[in-house]
């Protein structure tokens, strides 16, 4: 298994077929598609990323972040099914941290809903601990928000 992980603009082809297929699992999932506003330009360094993962030069993941407030916000975190269980959603996350953390972000904060487990175990296991809501879905029943703080070296602040 080849995986490479790239920042790739929000809106190349890669990433819009990707944003299209999580818009579907949310539909899935939920009913619907995720209404959070978004703004290509939002994703674009230096105040963003966002990244697509290719395993075995296939694109089967992304994720972005971008500023909310002081801190970074992951939207659009996404694994296909075939590419699910190979630890390319940890890499995806980490890859944004640390991305976050290089621009000098000390926190990253996202929402997800309780109808994604595997993405609750994801954030919980990589250290996120839940927050009051926010954003578009903060009084929705089950809306979950977590964050987790980027320990900044203080030459990067």
């Amino acid at each position: 298994m080849s995986l490479e992980i790239r920042i790739e603009a929000f809106d190349s082809p890669a990433a819009r077929t990707l944003i299209a297929e999580v818009q579907a699992e949310y539909v899935r999932r939920y009913g619907d598609g995720d209404a959070t506003p978004v703004d290509p330009a939002e994703f674009a360094p230096p105040n963003g990323a966002f990244l697509i993962a290719y395993l075995d030069a296939v694109a089967t993941g992304c994720g972005g972040w971008r500023l909310n407030g002081a801190d970074a916000e992951i939207k659009r975190m996404y694994v296909a099914p075939i590419a699910r269980g190979r630890g390319v959603a940890r890499r995806i996350l980490a890859e944004l941290e640390a991305n976050a953390r290089d621009v000098g972000l000390a926190r990253i904060i996202l929402e997800t809903g309780d109808r994604q487990p595997e993405a609750i175990t994801l954030y919980e296991s990589s250290g996120y601990t839940r927050i009051p809501g926010f954003g578009v879905y903060r009084d929705e029943p089950g809306c979950q928000c977590y964050a987790k703080p980027l320990n900044v070296p203080a030459s990067v602040r």
